[in-house]
């Protein structure tokens, strides 16, 4: 095996590591993604009314722009006993820099409104509006693809490192 060879094998061993790391590291994120939205889709749903339903708004600094977001409470009943929830989604609702999506939300959302909503068994005063989305799950393939391309950089690296007319 040639100096050269062998210092060619570890270096694209090195970099074919890299990439199965980061394949491996969001695998695992989209991975995590997807059990909690599972885990959250099996939440009982309980029927809530809407208390609360606006577009906030607030502006950091005097040149900054105006940023909104979608502000919700409902309440609900779990098991005899009375409970307000806030969160629309896991990750509650974002500020932006346009009023559109917290008006269509609001729209959605009107006071009054009689609609189901997710309560967690383990912990009922946590609840969600709507469930997460499960995509991380069905998009988990892509970075699986980066471990199995860093693998095969590191496979080929040594089968060339030991035979070099392959």
């Amino acid at each position: 095996m040639a100096k050269r060879s062998l210092a060619a094998a570890w270096y694209l061993t090195g970099i074919g590591l890299a990439i199965v790391l980061a394949g491996a590291f969001f695998t695992w994120l989209m991975g995590r993604s997807f059990a909690r939205a599972e885990r959250i889709a099996s939440w009982p749903k309980v029927p809530c009314v809407i208390l609360k339903s606006e577009a906030d708004q607030r502006q950091i600094g005097p040149t900054e722009a105006m940023e909104y977001r979608f502000a919700v409470l409902y309440g609900y009943n779990w098991q005899g006993k009375a409970y307000e929830g806030d969160r629309w989604k896991l990750r509650g609702s974002p500020w932006l820099s346009r009023t559109e999506q917290a008006e269509l939300l609001e729209k959605k959302y009107p006071v009054g409104m009689e609609t189901t909503c997710l309560v967690d068994p383990e912990n009922p005063a946590s609840s969600l509006l709507e469930p997460e989305s499960k995509a991380p799950g069905y998009s988990i393939w892509f970075p699986l693809l980066f471990v199995v391309g860093g693998g095969g950089m590191i496979l080929g690296a040594w089968r060339r490192a030991k035979d070099p007319t392959v």
